[in-house]
């Protein structure tokens, strides 16, 4: 399948490499996701993203860098809150829909955009230029590197808060320094899958690899794994029957859950 998928126009390749970069960021990150119990907050601040979007444009700044901007901003918001103890799901469900309401609201007063607020929703892989490549690249390898840096400090803090804090950590920079890291892969998947579809590529392939990984870093390489295959069988559908590339993306990761969890069930049984 790569084979056929590289040897096609160039625009393809770049998408392909797009989506792989996504992937190497969203497979690690992800599983700290799912342990964590933070699909809300990949809602959250996802769903901002399209606030950000609406002040790059107004601002005539780039939008990756918009959308950088305002998922920081939720990210350290929805941490100090968790902080001082606040009832997360509830707070984290009001955050979310409110961002997304209060971008839309916002976007609608940028002239030329409403045409294409399905691009920012959604996502439009296929459209990546080599500058959206390399900022995905790079913010990728940066979520990559932070998260190996910090890999067995986060684990602690995730499995027993006591028990990080008895080996001289402290749990709220480790959720601190995830939730900046869920910022920045916002920022860099929002023009792969769109901000409504960010989070399904956070814990889609995370929980497919959840039931056949062993070790954490085996379930966060399964999941990298996952989400790449996803991107790669996506593409292909999308241009296989003409459809959405994001949307497509992710029902190929919701497959891949589907047999993984099958194929887990029988393993076990």
């Amino acid at each position: 399948m790569l084979d056929n998928l590289l040897g096609l126009n160039d625009f393809l390749m770049r998408a392909v490499l797009a989506g792989l970069g996504l992937s190497l960021a969203t497979g690690p990150l992800g599983s700290f996701v799912v342990w964590r119990r933070m699909a809300y907050f990949g809602d959250a601040t996802s769903h901002a993203a399209i606030l950000g979007v609406a002040l790059a444009l107004a601002l005539q700044l780039p939008i990756g860098l918009g959308t950088l901007l305002v998922a920081l901003a939720m990210a350290a918001t929805v941490s100090t809150l968790a902080a001082r103890g606040w009832a997360m799901d509830t707070t984290l469900g009001v955050l979310a829909h409110s961002a997304l309401a209060f971008g839309l609201v916002a976007i609608s007063y940028v002239p030329g955009v409403r045409a294409d607020l399905s691009t920012y929703l959604f996502g439009d892989i296929l459209a990546v230029s080599k500058a959206d490549l390399g900022f995905i690249w790079a913010g990728s390898l940066l979520v990559v590197c932070l998260l190996i840096w910090r890999w067995q400090a986060l684990l602690t803090a995730t499995l027993n808060e006591d028990l990080a804090h008895a080996s001289g950590l402290n749990p709220d920079r480790e959720r601190l320094v995830l939730t900046l890291a869920l910022a920045l892969v916002v920022a860099v998947a929002l023009k792969i899958v769109g901000a409504l579809l960010i989070a399904a590529m956070l814990i889609i392939p995370a929980a497919a690899a959840r039931g056949l990984a062993r070790t954490p870093e085996s379930m966060a390489a399964y999941a990298t794994g996952f989400g790449a295959l996803a991107c790669l069988i996506g593409l292909r559908l999308s241009l296989w029957q003409d459809t959405p590339a994001g949307p497509s993306i992710v029902s190929a990761a919701a497959v891949i859950f589907t047999l993984a969890a099958v194929f887990g069930r029988m393993r076990r049984s």
